[in-house]
């Protein structure tokens, strides 16, 4: 009779034994993954598509931690120590609750860190697939308007002919009215005014109360077009004048920056690809730009275009020194360029309605929108005038909404006293 020597007959009751728990644990684990997806599907009603990846995710580790288990085990047999880099199924419970991270109330130590070191921000994934899309069908639609900067009208061009910004000489386009468009259209664009997502950011960088100053629109390039001889900056990049407009300051751990550029990207911007480019640092900068840099043929090393997808949205203090890349993709570039400012600063002048001679918006932008959005459509003036300030909140299913306001206001008594003296409470 055939017999093993005990220390084989040891090493195989080890195998046996590790196996037995083995199975024993997929059993537990799959039972508590299968709790963990139920618990996302609870949380995300609303975001169908990505729970069932989520899920297919899981159930694939959870496949798996068979091997994981046995690599973390006290006892791990040699012959299954190769497989000892497979990821713990802890991460994968982990990893699914992260899949709805809920965004944060304030601007965190990192986005402020970042803006005040850069003068800019990626904010990753404001929009999801089906608004970006959303957002490009209606810019389909409407593409007819579009309004080129061709080499036909010169005072239109952004960029100086044979630098490397010119391009092959095909113009940008714009579009406009994005804000008053039918609100199927302008749904998406518009809820970028109290975006749960970047209202925290509005708030750091500009405080509450903050304001919409430019009208938005869609810029588009088409493969080699022009785009934008760098420009903006605390210091003028080419008279070297201070630009009080543009001002950027901190203090006592506050930001302010007097206007703020949002550029919503509705394509992707790989390496090389053009579009937006910026100097890093350069709002903080109290020299005039060397010549020869602004065109971009000087220094390009410290002009800097940032990785970005469609959905992501860049925050740039205006006062950094910025343009854009001539386009070289096939695809057609677009991105949504917004501005805002503090409660008491402005620049534009088209919350002034010309043809009414009142302080507001065209009607069509009020079209949907909530008392949040609505409140970034205030003329400028300050808080504690009654200006309305964005709430933010967590709702019922623990997501953060922005769609209410608050009040800063005086007491009655000198409102009373003012409607005495100048005839409206407001001095």
């Amino acid at each position: 009779m055939w017999t093993l020597p005990l220390t084989s007959s040891l090493v195989v009751m080890n195998i046996i034994l590790s196996a037995a728990q083995t199975l024993k644990f997929t059993s537990a684990s799959l039972s508590r993954h299968s709790n963990t997806v139920a618990f996302a599907t609870r949380r995300s009603s609303s975001s169908q598509v990505r729970t069932q990846a989520s899920t297919r995710n899981l159930r694939s580790r959870a496949a798996a931690s068979t091997l994981t288990h046995i690599s973390s085990a006290t006892t791990r047999p040699l012959a299954f120590q190769h497989f000892s880099t497979l990821t713990d199924p802890a991460i994968a419970m982990t990893t699914t609750i992260d899949v709805e991270k809920e965004y944060p109330l304030q601007m965190t130590d990192d986005e402020r860190y970042l803006f005040d070191l850069n003068g800019f921000v990626i904010i990753r994934n404001v929009l999801t697939p089906d608004e970006i899309a959303a957002a490009n069908a209606a810019i389909d639609r409407k593409q007819s308007g579009m309004i080129e900067r061709s080499e036909d009208t010169p005072a239109l061009r952004n960029a100086m002919k044979g630098t490397s910004f010119y391009g092959n000489g095909t113009g940008r386009k714009d579009l406009g009215g994005v804000l008053e468009w039918e609100l199927e259209d302008s749904e998406v664009f518009k809820s970028i005014l109290a975006h749960p997502r970047l209202v925290p950011l509005f708030h750091g960088i500009l405080g509450k109360g903050y304001r919409m100053d430019h009208l938005p629109f869609v810029i588009a390039q088409d493969q080699g077009a022009e785009g934008f001889a760098l420009h903006g900056g605390t210091i003028d990049c080419n008279s070297g004048e201070y630009n009080p407009e543009l001002a950027y300051t901190t203090h006592n751990g506050f930001i302010r920056s007097a206007l703020l550029g949002c550029n919503v990207m509705l394509t992707d911007h790989d390496e090389g690809y053009g579009g937006f480019c910026v100097v890093p640092g350069s709002h903080k900068s109290n020299f005039k730009m060397p010549d020869g840099m602004v065109n971009g043929e000087k220094y390009k090393e410290f002009i800097i275009q940032p990785k970005t997808k469609a959905g992501d949205v860049v925050l740039f203090s205006e006062g950094t020194v910025h343009g854009a890349m001539a386009w070289t993709p096939e695809t057609q570039r677009r991105v949504c360029l917004y501005r805002f400012g503090p409660a008491t600063n402005v620049y534009g002048r088209s919350y002034f309605n010309e043809q009414t001679g009142q302080t507001m918006w065209p009607d069509k932008m009020y079209e949907g929108l909530n008392d949040a959005q609505k409140a970034v459509l205030e003329p400028p003036y300050a808080n504690r005038l009654d200006r309305p300030e964005i709430v933010l909140e967590r709702g019922s299913d623990g997501k953060v909404v922005a769609e209410k306001v608050t009040y800063s206001s005086r007491n009655e008594r000198k409102k009373q006293h003012d409607q005495q003296l100048f005839g409206t409470k407001y001095f």
